[in-house]
C-alpha cells in the first residue's frame, strides 16, 4: 500500500489508481500547535457579534478547542478505515474514496462536496448509502460510492497550472468514474459541488443517470430581479429565500470577490496563519453566525484539518478566480437531459425552482424545515433519504 503523506508530494504518474493512506508526521503537528499558540489576535468592537465577521468569542474558543482537545489522530483513523486511492487525471493529481457495497445491485454514485468542504462531509452518509439494510432501509437503495477531492483540495493536493475550473473539474470526475468501470452512475453535489454536478450531467449525459444538488447556486438562483409575473408567484418559502440571497450577496459576498480576484493575496494569511483559515472558512460553515451550533466542531474541525495540512487553502480558493474569468461558466447552456433533483435545506439554501427549471431537467424538488449549507453533517438523515428518493426512480 502507497504511504502518503497529505502534502502532494510523490505524485502518482499515469493512468494508475494506487492506494492511498493518511500518514501525517507528528512534526507537522507540532508546527500547527506552536502557530496556534502564538496567535496574534486582533480586537474587536464591543457587542458587534458576526456583523463585521467571525467574532472572538466564537474564534478564540475554537481555537483553544483545537489546540488543546480536537484529536486528529482519531480523524486521521476514521478516515483510513475508508479504502481511499490516488490517480493523476488531466495533469492534477486526485484523491478519492471508493467504498463498494455488498449489494449486487447497488449502484455507483459519485459525491461532489464544495468549498470550504471535503468528503469530511459525507463521512455519516456512507454507511447508510452502502449498506442500508443495517441502517433502517431498504437493500434495493445500495449504493458504490466514489467520493473524490475536488483537484486542488484537501487530499488531492494543490494544483500546478491554471485553468481548473468546475468544467474541467466534471471531465476529469468522468475520466475517474470510467476509470473505475463505471459506465452508468449517478453524481450528488453541494455548493460547488451542485455545479460541478449538473456540468457533468451535460457532458456526459449517456453515463450519467441523474444528478442530485442540494446549496444549489449558479443555474439556480436569479442574477437581477424578478419580473412582476413570476415573482407574484412566489410561495412564502421562495419569498424568504430571495431575501436571504439578497442580504447574502449585499453583505457575505466577500469571500467570493477576493477569492475570484485575488486569491494569492489572501493565500499568504490561509497558508500561513491556522486561526486565519479558521477564522475564514467558519463563515461558511456556520452561516455568519446564523448557526453557531449546527456543524459538530470535530467535524469542522477534520474538514478544516484537511486544508491545513495539504496547503490547498489558496489552490481551492483559484478555482473562483478561475470560474469567473472562464467565458464558458457563463455562456448561454442548453437545457440538460439529465433527470436533476434538488434539495432545499431552509436554513440556508437560496435555490428557486423556476430559475433551476431553465436549463435543468428537474424531475423531484424537495424542500426541509432544517438543515444547513452542510445538510450532510448537520441533517444527515433528510440528505439520505432524499438522495435514495430520487435515484430509486433511475435505477437500470
Amino acid at each position: 500500500m502507497t504511504h502518503q503523506t497529505t502534502s502532494g508530494r510523490n505524485l502518482n504518474t499515469g493512468a494508475e489508481i494506487r492506494p492511498f493512506r493518511i500518514d501525517i508526521p507528528q512534526a507537522e503537528l507540532n508546527n500547527l500547535n506552536a502557530r496556534l499558540d502564538l496567535t496574534r489576535w486582533p480586537d474587536q468592537l464591543p457587542g458587534t457579534g458576526w456583523n463585521y465577521g467571525a467574532p472572538l468569542e466564537f474564534v478564540k474558543p475554537m481555537a483553544d478547542y483545537w489546540r488543546t482537545s480536537y484529536d486528529w489522530r482519531k480523524a486521521e483513523e476514521e478516515l483510513n478505515a475508508h479504502p481511499q486511492y490516488s490517480t493523476i487525471i488531466d495533469g492534477a493529481h486526485i484523491h478519492f474514496f471508493h467504498i463498494p457495497s455488498a449489494e449486487p445491485e447497488a449502484m455507483p454514485l459519485l459525491l461532489i462536496h464544495g468549498w470550504p468542504g471535503s468528503p469530511v462531509e459525507f463521512l455519516d452518509l456512507i454507511g447508510p448509502l452502502t449498506d442500508p439494510t443495517s441502517y433502517g432501509g431498504d437493500a434495493r437503495d445500495a449504493f458504490h460510492l466514489v467520493i473524490p477531492s475536488i483537484p486542488g483540495f484537501g487530499l488531492s493536493g494543490p494544483t500546478t497550472e491554471a485553468g481548473w475550473t468546475s468544467g474541467r473539474t466534471a471531465k476529469a470526475f468522468g475520466e475517474l468514474m470510467s476509470r473505475l468501470g463505471y459506465e452508468r452512475y449517478g453524481v450528488q453535489g453541494g455548493d460547488m459541488g451542485a455545479i460541478i454536478a449538473p456540468e457533468l450531467g451535460r457532458i456526459a449525459a449517456s453515463q450519467v443517470s441523474g444528478v442530485h444538488v442540494n446549496a444549489a447556486t449558479m443555474g439556480f438562483v436569479p442574477f437581477g430581479p424578478a419580473d412582476d409575473a413570476v415573482a407574484a408567484s412566489f410561495t412564502d418559502a421562495e419569498n424568504i429565500r430571495l431575501a436571504r440571497l439578497g442580504q447574502f450577496m449585499s453583505e457575505r459576498f466577500g469571500f467570493n470577490a477576493i477569492q475570484s480576484s485575488r486569491p494569492q493575496t489572501l493565500a499568504y494569511g490561509l497558508t500561513d496563519s491556522p486561526v486565519g483559515l479558521l477564522a475564514w472558512t467558519s463563515e461558511l460553515f456556520y452561516g455568519f453566525g446564523d448557526y453557531p451550533e449546527a456543524v459538530d466542531r470535530d467535524r469542522f474541525l477534520t474538514n478544516l484539518m484537511l486544508y491545513w495540512l495539504t496547503g490547498t487553502a489558496n489552490s481551492s480558493a483559484r478555482m473562483y478566480y478561475e470560474n469567473s474569468h472562464d467565458p464558458a461558466a457563463w455562456a448561454h447552456k442548453d437545457p440538460s437531459p439529465t433527470p436533476v433533483g434538488v434539495a432545499v435545506f431552509q436554513q440556508s439554501d437560496v435555490a428557486l425552482r423556476h430559475v433551476g427549471e431553465q436549463n435543468n431537467n428537474i424531475v423531484h424538488w424537495n424542500e426541509y424545515d432544517r438543515g444547513t449549507h452542510f445538510p450532510g453533517i448537520d441533517a444527515p438523515d433528510l440528505l439520505i433519504s432524499d438522495v435514495r428518493q430520487f435515484f430509486r426512480g433511475l435505477r437500470q
